[in-house]
């Protein structure tokens, strides 16, 4: 895609031009003209008006089709006309080529216009100097559908310089929850200024695993042109949060390098009584938000909901009172809504589903399912939920429903091989994987697949351990099933299997900690397993694994004890800001961030941490093991 850099037209508008933005509107659609018009242009006929443009080229029109779609012209043939009512006006566009006008007459006529990589840079301005709204939205929708890591900075910049402001934040909300893809494979990070580097840099949102990588980046844009981007060293390095930094990493990577060690104001910044201010130690605004609802604690099913933080390493604990206190429930997240599926509340079952918005943080009921289920397996795919297998609370069940958002409405699918609760289920390409479970005298290691193509389920090959309360992940292009009750112990072991190839299901590192009936979330590229039963005691620990390396790493506790709960994780909402660490500085009082490095050496001068309440313990009462 070209790099939207190219050169401004004659006229513009000026930058006090404060109108409002309407390159984007929510309730954008195409809009359908009366096809009489494309007639009567195709034909040449009762036209009252001519555009001449470049190089001579001529456009036959009609003025009111014309004026219509744009107060410009409108203004253009009412106010400079002096001629007969019955003649032909002309007017004169010498600067516009030819092809771009045919494509503003296309939308005055037909109601749309083919919009390219080729012409969108060119067409956009001359849509906005000729006011065609309907041109500037198409080119703005275009732009905003080709966003990629390799042209976004591009886009932003353009936008910037039409002042098409919807676009511009959408741009730059790209650019901050891809950054670390920009940096890597963008050629115009290369082209950015300082100014725009450091504004993307310190933003608190930009989503950054690390701050290493922040400084990698500088490091980065500095060598494309050392002798002449070092001086502006001391600005940049003021975005990077060294306190969040392992020290070792500061001396042994950023300390080293030659144009710090050259730069005296850069060694001042970097110096360690500056890191434990709260300017540099102060978490960013994550990305990704973690959810954990309900679950077992305390011998009784709970409504607490809490958040992860993963930018503080820290959980968030509320008490929302909306929400009916349950355990063995399914819970999973569609366009950015929460769906808690079934469960059970220590005396019923439920074929419910409520909803929550994390933005309004308002629940709504849904369709109920056809089947009671707890100890449900869920997963999402093609933008419907599935339901799995689980129990009545009588008898454990084979059949599977899915639901559909947009009807509100729950169907059935085939049933399963084996009746399957305590199982766990991912989507993978285009299938529904599910492994492990109970029927009620057995735990398996048998795993199906459901084709949602042809809506079959076939075995694929069983895992090498039997898993009940186990936890099944899709991530990249295989499938890990992880941890469970083997019908002897909780189990610390973990598995992968890959469908494409075929190997059996091969071990992966152990957990550090044996658990059953808990989450598990991908997230950071990361997978989470959070809480869950041990065999003695339900569990706050959550620990993180790493594919990549197949190692393991400890992760801050949640605030409550408890099994039979259930994660997800929600990417870029808008007020992913009031779920962050920043968010409750401020609810409680300012502090310096006390932010961890997953599976690192703790960092000099942590700042000391914010509770948000005691943790909770409670160890399982009988209602742990009735199931078996």
């Amino acid at each position: 895609m070209p790099n939207y850099l190219g050169h401004r037209q004659q006229i513009k508008r000026k930058q006090s031009d404060k109108k409002k933005c309407v390159c984007l509107p929510i309730d954008y659609r195409l809009i359908e003209f009366p096809a009489v018009w494309s007639e009567l242009r195709e034909m040449n006929q009762l036209c009252d008006g001519k555009i001449i443009c470049a190089k001579e080229e001529i456009f036959p029109i009609h003025r009111a089709i014309l004026s219509a779609v744009s107060p410009y012209f409108k203004a253009l043939f009412t106010k400079s006309w002096r001629g007969n009512s019955g003649e032909t006006q002309e007017v004169t566009i010498n600067w516009i080529p030819g092809d771009l006008f045919s494509l503003i007459l296309d939308y005055a006529y037909k109601g749309t216009c083919k919009v390219t990589v080729e012409n969108v840079e060119q067409l956009l301005p001359v849509a906005d100097q000729f006011e065609v709204l309907g041109v500037v939205q198409l080119c703005c929708q275009f732009l905003l559908q080709e966003l990629s890591p390799e042209n976004c900075l591009g886009v932003y910049k353009y936008a910037r310089s039409y002042f098409c402001h919807d676009l511009e934040e959408k741009a730059r909300k790209y650019i901050r929850h891809n950054f670390k893809k920009i940096w890597r494979e963008s050629t115009e990070f290369k082209e950015l200024d300082c100014g725009e580097m450091c504004k993307i840099l310190s933003d608190d949102e930009l989503n950054v695993k690390s701050e290493e990588l922040v400084f990698e980046a500088i490091k980065s844009w500095v060598e494309v042109d050392g002798s002449n981007r070092a001086e502006y060293l001391p600005d940049l390095v003021e975005c990077i949060r060294f306190g969040l930094i392992n020290s070792k990493f500061v001396s042994s990577n950023i300390l080293t390098w030659k144009p710090i060690q050259d730069n005296k104001k850069c060694k001042m910044i970097i110096e360690p009584s500056n890191r434990t201010s709260e300017k540099y130690s102060r978490p960013r605004i994550p990305y990704e938000i973690l959810f954990a609802v309900g679950g077992w604690s305390g011998g009784s099913p709970t409504s607490f909901i809490e958040t992860y933080d993963t930018r503080a390493d820290r959980w968030f604990l509320s008490v929302n009172t909306d929400v009916v206190p349950r355990a063995y429930h399914g819970l999973c997240t569609l366009n950015n809504l929460i769906y808690v599926i079934g469960g059970y509340d220590g005396q019923e079952h439920f074929n419910t589903v409520r909803c929550y918005d994390p933005v309004t943080k308002e629940w709504q009921e849904k369709a109920c399912m056809y089947h009671v289920r707890c100890y449900v397996s869920v997963c999402t795919h093609g933008g419907k939920i599935y339901a799995l297998g689980g129990s009545t609370g009588r008898i454990r069940l084979s059949s599977g429903e899915r639901y559909e958002p947009e009807r509100n409405q729950w169907e059935m699918i085939p049933p399963m091989h084996k009746q399957r609760s305590d199982a766990s289920a991912a989507a993978l390409e285009n299938k529904i994987y599910i492994v492990g479970g109970f029927n009620g005298e057995d735990i398996y290691r048998s795993a199906e697949a459901f084709d949602v193509e042809t809506s079959q389920w076939s075995y694929i090959k069983s895992m090498i351990n039997p898993r009940t309360g186990v936890s099944l992940v899709a991530f990249r292009d295989s499938l890990y099933a992880f941890g469970g009750y083997s019908g002897l112990t909780r189990l610390t072991s973990a598995e992968k299997f890959n469908p494409n190839q075929p190997d059996e299901w091969q071990e992966v590192t152990q957990m550090l900690r044996a658990r059953s009936n808990f989450a598990t979330v991908i997230l950071d590229d990361m997978i989470f397993v959070i809480g869950g039963y041990d065999g003695y005691t339900t569990i706050a620990d959550v620990e993180c694994y790493d594919p990549e390396t197949n190692e393991w790493y400890d992760a801050s506790s949640m605030n409550l004890n408890r099994s039979a709960l259930s994660a997800c994780v929600i990417p870029g909402l808008s007020n992913a800001k009031d779920y962050s660490y920043l968010s409750k500085t401020k609810n409680f009082g300012q502090g310096q961030a006390g932010a961890k490095n997953r599976g690192k050496p703790d960092q000099s001068g942590e700042g000391p941490h914010i509770e948000l309440g005691n943790k909770i313990t409670g160890s399982v009462a009988g209602s742990q093991s009735h199931r078996y």
